[in-house]
């Protein structure tokens, strides 16, 4: 059954959450309905998600992940000498991560009826209050609210975002979120599979051909600067429809291939918009939730204070991230396996270089 649910149907700050308990009660009610909400005095959202469990084949289990949460924040302790770097470097901040409680499961599966029937999806499953705590039900909430809005735009959909094709909740209360199938690998995984047949090459480099190498060079920087195109325009979406990622990085981004000869028909999508945040002015004077919460603590810490200061905040902490994710990929796949990873590389570019980037160069 379908169903066409505007975003705010579900709030991202209830606890009872998201879960997809008023979509599933309202699509037995008839066979489609549509449910309009009004989110500004100007502005309607309107988004057809397929909810109805029948309307699903799961297949094999192909995955699973998890989360790292920020447990605190501070300044850096390295007891250094900052005499030669810039004045402000000592207002730079830090943040300790753990492994969150949250693993998430993927699936294969398709659509078993109704127009998109046969259309390939990835199932990603929140485990539900029992196994994850509450925050696996507002993470689920988070991402599913994300997509809605999104995708609810009265601008064409962007295509370097995962699209959303609807979800269910079982009896156990878990939450299955199913996302079309536009390929299963990410940008870590392309990065791996490249470092990897950079090390094979090492072992015969006796016969490798130079120009043939040069060519491989030249579709790999093609390929990564078509990777990150697209990172960055889904990324301005977001953000220009006034949401911030939040968890951009290598895992991050999904590819449609891997193979760099394919270039030309490569298409990056991001995903994992469970952590995204709303940031819309009027947001500021509501509950920004848990899920937001150390962002806007880091924005205080800043001396963004004003709404407009901490959106801004909030933007230019994704565009860290894009930054970040731009270093991994101008290092990792250009290099042999094991050398080099994401937070590695990221604790070198802050830690050792202080953010500079021409000594990073050098």
């Amino acid at each position: 059954m379908l169903l066409a649910a505007a975003p705010h149907c579900f709030s991202s700050s209830a606890v009872s959450l998201l879960s997809l308990r008023s979509c599933k009660f309202v699509s037995r009610l008839s066979k489609r309905r549509t449910c309009y909400i009004s989110v500004s005095p100007i502005r309607t959202c309107r988004a057809s998600l397929i909810t109805d469990s029948d309307s699903f084949e799961v297949g094999r289990l192909i995955g699973s992940y998890g989360f790292m949460n920020i447990t605190s924040y501070s300044g850096y302790q390295l007891g250094m000498d900052f005499g030669n770097f810039p004045g402000d470097f000592n207002n730079l901040k830090v943040q300790d991560v753990g492994e969150g409680s949250v693993k998430i499961r993927l699936y294969e599966g398709r659509i078993a009826q109704g127009s998109l029937r046969g259309t390939p999806v990835i199932f990603k499953v929140y485990p539900g209050q029992r196994a994850g705590g509450i925050e696996a039900d507002m993470l689920a909430a988070n991402e599913l609210n994300s997509h809605a809005l999104l995708q609810s735009s009265s601008k064409p959909i962007c295509q370097n975002l995962l699209m959303l094709v609807g979800g269910f909740e079982t009896k156990t209360g878990e939450q299955w979120l199913a996302f079309r199938d536009d390929g299963k690998y990410s940008a870590a995984d392309y990065a791996k599979i490249t470092s990897q047949k950079i090390s094979r090459n090492r072992v015969s480099e006796s016969s490798w051909n130079h120009f043939e190498l040069q060519q491989t060079m030249e579709r790999r920087r093609y390929f990564i600067i078509k990777l990150l195109r697209g990172t960055i325009n889904g990324l301005a979406f977001m953000h220009a429809h006034d949401r911030l990622h939040q968890s951009l990085g290598p895992s991050s981004v999904i590819l449609n291939t891997v193979v760099e000869r394919d270039a030309a028909y490569l298409v990056p999508r991001l995903r994992d918009l469970a952590f995204s945040v709303d940031i819309r002015i009027s947001q500021f004077e509501e509950d920004r939730g848990t899920l937001s919460e150390g962002l806007w603590r880091r924005a205080t810490a800043a001396g963004a204070l004003s709404s407009m200061e901490k959106r801004s905040f909030g933007i230019a902490d994704d565009i860290y991230e894009a930054g970040l994710l731009f270093a991994y990929l101008a290092f990792v796949p250009f290099c042999e396996a094991g050398i080099m990873d994401s937070l590695s590389l990221q604790r070198l570019l802050e830690s050792t270089f202080r953010l500079d980037l021409e000594a990073t160069r050098e």
